[in-house]
C-alpha cells in the first residue's frame, strides 16, 4: 500500500500538473534505485496521451520526477503533440523521455498521423513532440515506408 501511495503522489505531482493514471496487473517499485515496473495489460493515460504495453518500466531522478518510460511488448499508443498533431500506432518497444518530450519507437513500428493522414512504417522512429519532427530508419533488409493520402489533392484538381 505504501508503494502505491508513494508512486501515485510522485507521478501525479511531477508530470507537469497533469494527472498520470497507470493500470496494470502487477506493480513493483524500488525507491532507492528510482525504478518502478508495471506488468500485465499496462495502460497509462496522461491528458490526451495513452500508452498500452505488456510491461512498462519508469525511471525517476533524485527528486522523484520521471525521466524515462520504457514500454515493451505489443505497445500501442495515442499521442497529441504541442502543435495539435495526433498520432497513433504500435511498436514492440517505446521509450518516452518526458523532459525532452520525445518518443523513440523500435521494432515493427507503425506510426500514423491521423489528422494529416500520413503513415510511417519502419524499425526505428523518433517523434519529437515539441519540435513536431519525426525521423525513421528501416531494418537492414527493409526500407522505411512513408504513406501520404493524396485523395484530397486529386479532388481539388478535378474542380
Amino acid at each position: 500500500m505504501k508503494k502505491t501511495i508513494f508512486l501515485t503522489i510522485f507521478l501525479t505531482a511531477t508530470l507537469f500538473s497533469q494527472e498520470l493514471k497507470i493500470k496494470a496487473n502487477l506493480f513493483n517499485a524500488d525507491q532507492k534505485t528510482g525504478i518502478s515496473v508495471f506488468e500485465g495489460e499496462v495502460n497509462i493515460v496522461r491528458g490526451k496521451d495513452e500508452l498500452n504495453a505488456s510491461k512498462v518500466t519508469i525511471h525517476t531522478n533524485e527528486e522523484q520526477e520521471p525521466t524515462k518510460f520504457i514500454a515493451e511488448g505489443n505497445a500501442s499508443f495515442h499521442i497529441e503533440t504541442l502543435d495539435g498533431a495526433l498520432y497513433e500506432g504500435k511498436a514492440q518497444k517505446v521509450i518516452y523521455l518526458p523532459i525532452k518530450k520525445e518518443y523513440h519507437f523500435f521494432k515493427e513500428v507503425h506510426l500514423k498521423q491521423t489528422n494529416e493522414k500520413k503513415e510511417i512504417i519502419g524499425e526505428e522512429v523518433i517523434l519529437k513532440t515539441i519540435e513536431g519532427k519525426a525521423y525513421a530508419k528501416g531494418a537492414q533488409q527493409e526500407p522505411v515506408i512513408m504513406i501520404f493520402d493524396m485523395s484530397q489533392d486529386s479532388n481539388k484538381s478535378k474542380k
